[in-house]
């Protein structure tokens, strides 16, 4: 599980172009943003994100209880990075209501450790880098739909716990 944040400035990477053709991307003046809480199912490869408007404690422990919800006869481990957000009385209060679920934290600056980071380079390389957009609503409704309706290749079961694919 984590959160990324979207501009609707256009973000830029690199591209190949024909010699001499310059690129164009138009960059807009608005700095308008919205936060994307994702969470990725390891074992199916299935996304579900949601926007959000603001990062914080309470409003994970809200998508905390919606992915509880979303899947009440299983028991529910979720990896996180060490965001203030991920930390808190909320999510303390989560965790004691439904003690089917577990976090358990990434060490500090691993963020390749988290396969949710792939999900969002993925997205951001589809939908938002090199992209212009005429209106935020667009982009933001473009990003939500390619993040909950893409599959996503995952080797982290594979890589990191081989042992665990054996009993999925």
């Amino acid at each position: 599980m984590d959160q990324m944040s979207l501009y609707f400035q256009a973000t830029l990477t690199r591209v190949w172009a024909p010699k001499g053709q310059t690129p164009v991307v138009k960059v807009s003046p608005q700095r308008d943003n919205v936060h994307f809480y994702g969470v990725l199912d390891l074992t199916r490869g299935r996304e579900l994100a949601l926007t959000a408007l603001e990062q914080t404690a309470a409003v994970t422990a809200d998508f905390l209880r919606l992915i509880v919800m979303l899947f009440p006869a299983r028991h529910l481990l979720l990896l996180l990075d060490r965001a203030p957000w991920h930390f808190g009385p909320p999510i303390q209060q989560v965790l004691a209501e439904n003690p089917h679920l577990e976090l358990l934290y990434y060490p500090p600056a691993c963020p390749d450790l988290n396969p949710q980071e792939h999900v969002w380079q993925q997205a951001r390389q589809a939908i938002s880098h090199n992209h212009s957009y005429r209106s935020f609503q667009s982009l933001i409704d473009d990003f939500e739909t390619f993040l909950n309706e893409t599959p996503f290749d995952i080797i982290f079961l594979e890589k990191y716990a081989p042992s665990i694919l054996c009993h999925v």
